[in-house]
């Protein structure tokens, strides 16, 4: 069975990186430590529904009673969960969100749901502009959201926390919804630190060119804050930026040779991008070579992708495209017994697999474990109780450890590239392992951020006096 990596277009999300391990806790003592997924025959002999890759299952049966909450009841759980499939503009767009988590819902309640409580789940389509509409929804009928992503949370933010919908997110995009109050992630993506490890491993692999890149700017607010961020992130792992005054319209562009013509002007050899492979990327693509250059395409983990894939098959116009993750690479599923996983559960259901649908089932699998241990106490208080206390976070080895609890991302990373239709791990050497160094955790600007935040590091723009907060 080949594996494809399918991810669909998502609009501005810098919150994509991702990755994979068993990058443990004690990386800090090793930082330029090599860390291997855990190996598929350490699992072998562990029933098929006890264990999500490295990770015990939370689900199964139970004894909890008791109407404590919103959305629970003696049998059930009823939580929302969504993408932004409904978009017209790009259809199915992160669809493999909603797959997931729809997924992972089936294999709960088949174990017994949590402690004994069904799941029962509702899928909100956003569509892209119907954000803030679905979330009201949400606040009239769910418990909490879980492993959704919405591109354009910014509108919606609000509503959220004005209702106290507790949420663990599969991605958040906007600087005030990702420092948000009462939001765990299994993938953290906060706007004051970030995980760098892309540039500083681009840095080893050619380190000639540092001063040769520079960051393609967008007219989308999202992308503008996006790649403010990571000049900054870049200079750190020791990058000077160029900058070559290039700033691309995110509806599109009549003609992009202009805007290629003005990069090879200034002589760059690498080039970073924030945005997702639209089409409008793809044929800024096609004007770097019509104008005679072949600079380094380095992107987020968005441009590990089925479409891309097939759109570089003949071309081979994106064989120098780089993909900076901390997820494990579908590829890697015959090593990765958490890959595997996923792919056999969503596959089972006709969904589709790529990684934004590892990063929302993460993010389940980190709300059940904490609704575990809530038991018949299930509220949002004990929810939120019990998410700010895990600080080291797997999801059973999907991507590196992050620590949801306290909004920190990963310190381990890994680059692919791309030749022909066919993605393979470029760096660090060798299949399904990830380097890990403490530098890659970049503090980042405060003028990047976006928004202000308190001590306590959460978004303040929608504060009030009745958010829930971690009692201990």
């Amino acid at each position: 069975m080949k594996l494809s990596p399918t991810l669909k277009v998502v609009a501005g999300l810098a919150a994509t990186l991702v990755v994979t391990s068993a990058c443990a806790s004690d990386r800090g003592s090793d930082p330029g430590a090599v860390v291997a997924a855990p190996a598929a025959a350490n699992e072998a002999a562990a029933p098929s529904e006890s264990k999500f890759g490295t990770l015990e299952s939370p689900c199964g049966q139970g004894d909890a009673k008791g109407a404590t909450d919103q959305g629970i009841s003696d049998t059930e759980i009823r939580i929302g969960y969504g993408d932004d499939r409904g978009y017209v503009k790009s259809p199915g767009l992160n669809r493999e969100m909603g797959d997931a988590v729809a997924a992972m819902i089936d294999w709960c309640n088949a174990q017994g749901g949590i402690n004994g409580r069904q799941i029962v789940g509702t899928h909100y389509d956003a569509a892209m502009t119907q954000a803030n509409a679905v979330t009201q929804d949400a606040c009239a009928n769910e418990f909490m959201l879980v492993g959704h992503g919405f591109a354009m949370d910014q509108t919606s933010e609000q509503t959220r926390v004005a209702c106290n919908l507790a949420a663990v997110p599969g991605f958040t995009a906007a600087p005030d919804a990702a420092n948000g109050p009462m939001k765990y992630q299994g993938v953290p993506f906060p706007v004051d630190f970030a995980n760098g490890s892309q540039w500083f491993q681009l840095a080893e692999m050619y380190p000639d060119l540092v001063g040769d890149f520079d960051v393609i700017n967008s007219t989308m607010p999202t992308i503008i804050a996006t790649t403010t961020k990571i000049r900054s992130v870049a200079e750190s792992a020791g990058f000077t930026l160029k900058d070559c005054g290039v700033t691309l319209n995110y509806d599109g562009e009549p003609s992009y040779v202009p805007f290629a013509e003005k990069y090879k002007e200034c002589g760059v050899k690498g080039l970073w991008t924030s945005r997702s492979a639209s089409p409008g990327e793809l044929n800024f693509v096609k004007a770097l070579d019509q104008v005679g250059i072949n600079p380094i395409f380095m992107g987020e983990a968005t441009w590990y992708a089925d479409g891309v894939s097939e759109w570089n098959k003949d071309s081979g116009l994106l064989d120098n495209l780089h993909a900076g993750m901390t997820f494990q690479m579908l590829e890697h599923a015959d090593s990765v017994p958490a890959v595997k996983k996923y792919v056999e559960l969503v596959e089972e259901q006709g969904g589709k697999t790529a990684l934004l649908g590892m990063q929302a089932t993460s993010s389940f699998l980190l709300w059940a474990t904490a609704a575990k241990e809530c038991g018949s106490d299930l509220s949002r208080q004990c929810m939120i109780d019990e998410l700010s206390q895990i600080h080291e976070w797997d999801g059973g080895g999907l991507h590196a450890v992050t620590d949801p609890g306290n909004n920190m991302p990963a310190a381990c990373g890994l680059v692919v590239t791309l030749k022909g239709a066919e993605y393979t791990q470029a760096f660090p050497a060798g299949t399904a392992n990830f380097k890990c160094d403490d530098r890659y955790l970049v503090a980042t600007d405060r003028s990047t951020w976006g928004t202000e935040l308190g001590p306590d590091r959460i978004a303040t723009k929608f504060l009030n006096p009745n958010i829930i907060r971690p009692t201990s």
